[in-house]
């Protein structure tokens, strides 16, 4: 039976499911470590625009950092000039410059990575946590089970480096087709709109409430006995249990299309609520945040009829 009550009564079956078993600490420290690598990279390529740079061109809120600009009080003009000066095209940590090259499309990857791991890496605590606790309560005698859970977290990874890899064709698409600004934030509200209405339909589709269905309640399905719980059948675990959180949180994840690619306090505010909605079951939330995201595409289309 693949029933909401059966998949939750199998998890209440299992054991120390709040612990997580004598091998969670280590798991949780590997999650821990690789999330704030991310954040680390993210906030350390905006430090380096925010000298330079007009950060309210980066997307809504962004502008709070202005506060740290040393031109903020010049005119765009002379803090155009003064950019040139000091910081000549393509110079900047993250930013790739107007003319693709290889390595531009190399740091837009690697942007779109370090976002992914920030963002989605900390939604998958609750899924390892109960494989952890799978692992512990049918391991034979020595055997480990850290390395399993470990290799699921790099499988999980690895179906979001994909997302990352199709993220960067798009963002390369858009702006040589003049749909983004040189901040890398939407060039008009009609694409920030479409984004939005897409991303807030997808939320009341039956393929997002399957999938969060899949990631509220995990199963198992190469891990059966002793000799298949390694790091082989842990890794295709994390694979299957990342494709199932791409197919629920790839459109949310779309957003970021629309306030703008390096706008880390979307960042923040788009990973929480992925992370509230795959940790705590409810049919509501994804409602609301469909509805939300379909109301602000609706406002946004009122101001360009306005």
């Amino acid at each position: 039976m693949t029933t909401a009550a059966t998949d939750k009564n199998d998890l209440d079956r299992q054991p120390e499911e709040n612990s997580g078993g004598r091998g969670w600490p280590f798991v949780l420290l590997v999650i821990v470590a690789l999330t704030m690598t991310g954040w680390a990279y993210l906030l350390v390529m905006v430090a380096d625009m925010v000298p330079m740079m007009d950060m309210t061109r980066a997307g809504p809120g962004m502008g709070v950092f202005n506060h740290f600009n040393i031109f903020s009080g010049l005119s765009e003009e002379a803090r155009a000039a003064l950019a040139v000066i000091c910081l000549p095209e393509g110079a900047t940590f993250g930013m790739p410059s107007t003319v693709m090259s290889g390595l531009d499309l190399f740091k837009i990857f690697l942007m779109w990575a370090m976002m992914s791991i920030a963002m989605m890496l900390p939604t998958v605590i609750p899924m390892v946590r109960a494989y952890q606790t799978w692992l512990e309560s049918n391991r034979a005698p020595a055997e480990s089970t850290i390395v399993p859970s470990v290799s699921a977290i790099m499988g999980y990874l690895s179906i979001w480096l994909g997302y990352a890899a199709v993220a960067t064709l798009a963002q390369w698409g858009l702006s040589v087709a003049g749909g983004l600004s040189d901040m890398m934030a939407p060039a008009s509200l009609a694409l920030t709109t479409s984004v939005l209405f897409f991303a807030g339909l997808y939320q009341f589709t039956p393929a997002k409430a399957a999938c969060l269905h899949r990631c509220w309640y995990p199963r198992w399905n190469f891990s059966a006995g002793p000799a298949t719980r390694n790091r082989v059948s842990g890794y295709r675990e994390g694979l299957i249990q990342g494709l199932i959180c791409l197919g629920c949180c790839w459109a949310v994840m779309t957003v970021m299309f629309a306030v703008g690619l390096m706008n880390i306090i979307w960042i923040a505010l788009l990973g929480g609520v992925m992370a509230l909605e795959k940790t705590f079951p409810s049919k509501v939330v994804p409602k609301l945040i469909g509805a939300g995201l379909i109301g602000w595409a609706g406002l946004l289309v009122g101001l360009i009829y306005a």
